[in-house]
């Protein structure tokens, strides 16, 4: 299982507790049961769809304790045993009393914690994350039940920090070994909502904090701008981001930069950074002309994206999630941006992304989830421009919505074209 959806450990754990769960795992996989053996292929590598080693022998009590170990995000049960003793013995107790602490903003109890053991800030999990206490500031890429932002959040960064936290530790999450603070941080809904995400970023620039990535490429702009965040976009660039990419200029709404970027021909000019964001954004051209595009559009910025299609920018491309300018365009609600898509004849159809969806997918979605004002809108908007009613399976769970796309149907039906032509 991966550590973000961990399951959560009872206030005095017991390993022999552990230990008559990973039997009562292994007794189930070999009666058969579809959800131990579920659990068993879900964590074991080995397993079949039956539960059964590749060599047909049948797991093993070690193969049960593997997938205890690894649903409670741990790499192996050995480590998974050695955090429980820990949590006896005390060392691995007041680092998980301190992460508590945080995340509830106790102040006082971390203080309390520091000072008996100042070497706490620099101590690393046992869970295969490997975050320092630090990386649970941002709560985002730790175990989700811990991923909650106090009020007292910068305090507590505060804290962490001029006793002696590293800025820019890395830890092992979303499949990078060098993920910081910074960069979760500004990919994290929790300090967004909590109204704390700004000032987090001017807290770790104050304690050292690259403010363009360890790395001097401008992952912290980029992933806030990926993930929708422009606050915290907006102040990196504040403390000295550097905007030299198409993909910050774009998402910045600078028309201005992005203007400068392109020559006659929608092609990037040789002075332009050619940047990357892992997974998913490869450091190519053609790749960061794709990503401008959509997240202008994700972030309503219509005049870049109206520049783009004129410089030749590809309605298709995919971005986030692998959705097109107009997916996110509806999700977010920017209406300028819809209609200036839709009279450009963006794409309707496209379901090859992360959520199997259409465009009027997306809009049905937005009608009960999202939170803009014009979600009947361009709903409507989207229907009127052709889309494919029998992309969404109804009913949708709102009766409102159920009608509107059988209207469209009955509209569109053969015997009432026929009649039209009559």
């Amino acid at each position: 299982m991966d550590v973000i959806h961990a399951r959560s450990l009872p206030p005095r754990p017991s390993l022999e507790q552990y230990r008559k769960q990973a039997k009562e795992l292994l007794k189930a996989c070999r009666a058969g049961d579809p959800a131990a053996i579920e659990r068993v292929n879900r964590e074991l590598p080995t397993a079949g769809a039956t539960g059964r080693t590749r060599d047909r022998s049948g797991p093993a009590l070690t193969d049960a304790q593997f997938v205890i170990a690894r649903e409670h995000g741990f790499a192996s049960w050995p480590r998974f045993a050695a955090h429980l003793q820990g949590l006896v013995d005390g060392a691995v107790g007041r680092y998980e009393a301190a992460v508590d602490a945080i995340i509830v903003g106790d102040l006082d109890a971390l203080t309390e914690l520091v000072d008996r053991e100042p070497g706490l800030v620099r101590v690393r999990s046992t869970r295969t994350h490997r975050a320092t206490l630090l990386h649970y500031v941002a709560a985002n890429g730790v175990e989700t039940y811990r991923q909650k932002t106090p009020a007292n959040a910068v305090e507590i960064a505060n804290l962490l920090l001029t006793r002696g936290a590293a800025a820019d530790a890395g830890a092992s999450m979303y499949g990078a070994e060098d993920a910081t603070t910074m960069e979760l941080l500004v990919s994290s809904l929790h300090p967004a909502e909590a109204g704390v995400q700004p000032a987090l970023v001017d807290t770790l620039v104050d304690f050292g904090a690259a403010v363009n990535g360890p790395g001097e490429d401008n992952r912290p702009l980029l992933t806030a701008l990926a993930h929708q965040y422009p606050p915290a976009a907006e102040a990196l660039v504040r403390r000295g981001a550097r905007i030299d990419d198409i993909v910050s200029a774009a998402g910045l709404g600078r028309e201005d930069l992005v203007r400068d970027c392109l020559d006659d021909e929608g092609r990037l000019r040789p002075h332009v950074r050619i940047v990357g964001i892992r997974p998913n954004l490869p450091r190519r051209p053609e790749a960061n002309l794709a990503w401008a595009f959509v997240v202008a559009a994700s972030l309503g910025h219509g005049r870049v994206v109206d520049l783009l299609a004129r410089r030749g920018a590809d309605l298709g491309a995919r971005a986030m999630a692998g959705l097109t300018a107009l997916h996110w365009a509806v999700v977010n609600g920017h209406l300028e941006v819809v209609d200036l898509l839709l009279a450009r004849k963006a794409p309707l159809e496209d379901a090859e992304n992360y959520h199997h969806s259409t465009v009027l997918g997306v809009a049905v979605w937005a009608v009960d989830n999202a939170t803009h004002p014009h979600r009947w809108e361009i709903l409507e908007r989207v229907l009127a421009a052709g889309a494919r009613t029998d992309s969404v399976v109804l009913p949708t769970g709102n009766d409102s919505v159920d009608e509107l796309l059988r209207a469209a149907r009955r509209e569109r039906s053969p015997g009432r074209a026929d009649l039209r032509r009559r």
